[in-house]
């Protein structure tokens, strides 16, 4: 039986909404529906899923929530009651978001009077402020997953939440999807766990309680035989909210049941009915290449946003790389010299400080423009940004909508957004974009599911601060969605992994990291504790090294296999700086200024976002409309400036309508040349090019280079290739997908590169004490060393399957390559025979000799190719 049953409390007369409501009033504000709404269901106990677009008041939906349940169960004495213990734990993806969020919570807090601390905790918190806060926790706490995980780690951490009435997860979308989506699950899983076996044992005595197979009677009752009973199936709620906070996202209804999934309740989704108006306006080129290429054509229009600057307080300006971004600071200043002071620089391996003036300064409306990357993607409202400008696709059109949104970020505000194309074909994934937004066709985020890495990692977090039993934990983590799957024997290879190694693993003590006493698992052994403890909250990226002046100061961090490259006296570009390569001392990057006008902009790991599915949808229907006309109205500005590249690419090949696939060969002094053209993104491509090369090799014996874009994939070789009308449909056929991307690609390799980061996550492998981190070489010897162990000896392991089904999921994109050969099967196949490179086709041969050239060599190389083509 259900204990306390609730009552609904109507909102309109509660004592918080009414003083809530009387602060709206003195601000002139009225909320909106679907804010009153999730105010209700929060009073009421409910949990959810808060969608609304980008500046209409997400946050102030569920914190202005904890505010009236707060007035409501304290009417008389809610402006004086201190120390109330953690009220809201508050989880975000970034830090950046913490700062501005504290500071809008803090503004509400003091104009209420209320006696309420808001506090953050993350990376950048200093010591004394953690000292404090472990003294006294703040009423609300905004926090990231990974410092969420380290509270756990803490002893007696469970009195931390005891007074926790909602956890909010801000930027849902965002974390869903990721191994840090899966941290969130297992931390709710785990707060929920607690709410539920502290309510059991307030009530134990004083009425029956029904266990599942278990009963409890009377004050007798064995309590630490009942903490070792499976929590879930307790018949009573976990008086603890569970609240979402998402923008764009296309799986509504599955974010919301991932979120909710260990509550074991239904949840609700409260979506605004409103509309958010926004205004994309492409920037046209002068000349319209017919022969494009990827990255310089933006660049080349640099002087067409400076009329856009000067008409704007200030703007955004979101670049998809870091390495590009540097580049377009320097070229702002270059073209525009009267910005410099009024224009900054924003991206993730800038050292922090600059990054928190930059915050700042746009608060404050200080600052014209600022050049960022996605590091200024999310939720933080910068109220003066009047104007965003997206240089080059965003690749999705979720992504695309929260940069739009950054500009007019108010409810009544239209957010107007300029689209920069850095090469010609851009413009039509302008033209998708402005489509798919139209229909409000927006991605989903699928979730991950049995991701054994971080499971053994959060299994090792609770083994050193107050331990766990089996029993109990293993329903706990069967009630996340990640883990709904996992059955007894998958449960005990884990426990055995984390108490003896498991069976390849028992030989080495190193191993051998939780005890089992009386049941409790847990971890005793101070150096793995203190091991452990490190690296909690640990997801992989690739290893950051800092970079310092040889005179003292930080500048930010850079990834370690771009340095590997450098010798000393090359100069890179950091945080818009010239910088001179010294030297790598103790993991810091030492360097010193430079004049030098040349410089290397370093690449980033990572830096080319693939084209999402719906967004490639989108494009695959701008270029059927392309094919069946040729001329387009005024209305269509972006086809219609690209009809003279359509008209050649006809004229060489074809445009592919919606039913196609179009195939060219092409012959050149290079070689025989196959261009496929599926406008599925540049995973899907590197797939399917060497699923294509691997099956045209059981043909006739052949070898081939290939290379990709979003738009296609080239197969060259130095022999004809074998594929024609007679063999083309076979060798995009479903029917042994499977098999043959295993034998296609070197599965076995591509496993061993993804164990590595498993192996890290998981803690088989130690990074390093803090500044002696060991490098990625290293890693990946040791990495490869643990893959053999495993493949030989337990060929079974979890990690070893997680290892493959990750290459296949994420770096095959399997679903969606699969999906691609199903509908290539009932499309039409176009296969062409241009006398020389089309439009569409030289894109993707410019990449393929990118690698290999400096870029002053590869634009003159270009220039050359372009001339004599035309």
């Amino acid at each position: 039986m259900k204990l306390n049953p609730n009552k609904k409390i109507k909102l309109s007369t509660s004592p918080g909404f009414k003083t809530i409501k009387q602060w709206l009033d003195k601000q002139q504000r009225k909320p909106f529906i679907f804010q009153e709404q999730t105010w209700e269901s929060i009073i009421n106990s409910q949990s959810g899923l808060v969608n609304a677009p980008t500046g209409f008041g997400k946050t102030y939906s569920v914190f202005l929530g904890a505010l009236i349940q707060f007035i409501n169960d304290n009417p008389k004495d809610f402006l004086t009651k201190k120390n109330n213990g953690l009220q809201l734990l508050w989880i975000t993806p970034l830090r950046a978001l913490a700062k501005d969020i504290e500071r809008a919570m803090l503004e509400v807090v003091e104009e209420l009077g209320l006696a309420w601390k808001i506090g953050s905790r993350n990376g950048d918190t200093p010591m004394a402020e953690r000292a404090k806060q472990k003294r006294q926790l703040p009423e609300v706490l905004i926090i990231t997953p990974e410092s969420l995980h380290l509270f756990l780690a803490q002893k007696n951490y469970a009195d931390t939440f005891k007074n926790l009435k909602i956890i909010a997860v801000d930027e849902w979308h965002e974390l869903l999807g990721s191994k840090r989506g899966v941290q969130v699950e297992l931390a709710v899983a785990r707060i929920v766990s607690l709410r539920r076996k502290e309510l059991v044992e307030k009530e134990l005595g004083i009425r029956d309680l029904e266990f599942g197979a278990s009963e409890v009677s009377n004050k007798n009752t064995d309590v630490k035989k009942l903490k070792t009973l499976p929590i879930p199936n307790y018949q009573i709620p976990a008086q603890i909210s569970v609240w979402g906070i998402s923008a764009t996202i296309g799986n509504l209804e599955e974010a919301k049941d991932v979120l909710m999934s260990s509550l074991k309740t239904e949840g609700i989704i409260i979506k605004a009915n409103v509309h958010k108006k926004f205004e994309i306006e492409s920037i046209i080129p002068e000349e319209i290449e017919k022969y494009p290429w990827a990255g310089h054509l933006g660049i080349k229009l640099a002087d067409r946003i400076l009329p856009i600057l000067e008409n704007n307080k200030t703007t955004l300006v979101f670049i998809n790389t870091r390495g590009m971004s540097e580049m377009w600071y320097q070229t702002l200043l270059t073209v525009g010299p009267e910005l410099s002071g009024a224009v900054a620089l924003h991206h993730g391996s800038i050292e922090r400080e600059l990054r928190t003036w930059v915050e700042t300064a746009l608060h404050q409306g200080i600052l014209k423009a600022v050049v960022c990357t996605s590091s200024l993607d999310l939720g933080v409202d910068f109220r003066p940004v009047e104007m965003v400008i997206q240089v080059g696709s965003p690749k999705g059109v979720a992504r695309f909508l929260q940069r739009a949104g950054r500009s007019g970020h108010q409810p009544d505000a239209v957010s107007k957004i300029y689209f920069l194309p850095t090469h010609s074909l851009e413009l039509i994934e302008a033209a998708a974009l402005k489509e798919a937004i139209a229909n409000q066709f927006i991605e989903s985020r699928l979730p991950l599911l049995m991701c054994f890495d971080v499971l053994i990692q959060y299994l090792c977090t609770l083994a050193i601060s107050d331990g766990f039993y089996a029993d109990e934990m293993y329903e706990e983590i069967k009630s996340t969605y990640c883990f709904s799957e996992i059955n007894k024997e998958e449960w005990l290879q884990i426990l055995q992994f984390i108490t003896v190694g498991g069976i390849a693993l028992r030989e080495y003590d190193d191993f051998k990291k939780v005890e089992i006493i009386d049941g409790l698992y847990k971890i005793n052994n101070k150096r793995i504790a203190m091991r452990h403890r490190m690296h909690i909250g640990t997801i992989v990226s690739d290893a950051m090294l800092k970079v310092k002046f040889m005179s003292g100061g930080f500048i930010g961090v850079i990834e370690e296999y771009f340095i590997s490259k450098l010798k000393p006296g090359d100069v890179f570009t950091l945080a818009g700086r010239n910088l001179e390569f010294v030297m790598i001392k103790e993991m810091t990057v030492q360097v010193r200024k430079s004049n030098s006008k040349k410089s290397i902009v370093p690449s980033w790991n990572g830096g080319r976002l693939p084209l999402s599915s719906q967004l490639g949808f989108m494009l695959r229907k701008k270029l059927n409309d392309a094919a069946n006309t040729d001329h387009f109205s005024e209305k269509e500005k972006e086809l219609s400036a690209l009809e003279p590249l359509f008209n050649l690419q006809k004229q060489l090949s074809a445009v592919p309508k919606e039913n196609e696939l179009l195939i060219e060969h092409i012959e050149t002094k290079d070689g025989f040349h196959l261009f496929v053209y599926p406008f599925e993104g540049r995973l899907v491509h590197e797939a399917m090019a060497a699923l294509l090369s691997y099956r045209i090799s059981k043909i006739i014996p052949i070898t081939f280079s290939f290379a990709m874009n979003d738009y296609g994939f080239e197969l060259l070789s130095d022999q004809p290739i074998p594929l024609d009308d007679s063999n083309v449909y076979e060798l995009f056929a479903e029917e042994n997908l499977y098999e043959d991307i295993q034998r296609s690609v070197n599965a076995g390799e591509m496993a061993r590169r993804k164990f590595r980061d498993i192996a890290v996550i998981g803690g088989l492998i130690f990074q390093g004490m803090p500044g002696e981190f060991v490098k990625q070489k290293h890693l990946q010897s040791s990495a490869s060393l643990l893959f053999n162990v495993l493949s030989e000896y337990e060929p079974n392991s979890l990690l070893l399957r997680q290892a493959y089904n990750e290459v296949m999921q994420q770096q095959m994109d399997e679903i969606r390559l699969r999906n691609m050969l199903q509908r290539i099967a009932k499309s039409d196949i176009k296969i062409t025979y241009p006398v020389k490179l089309t439009p569409f086709c030289f894109p993707i041969k410019v990449d393929s000799i990118r690698e290999t050239v400096s870029s002053e060599k590869l634009e003159d190389r270009v220039l050359r190719m372009q001339k004599m083509l035309q």
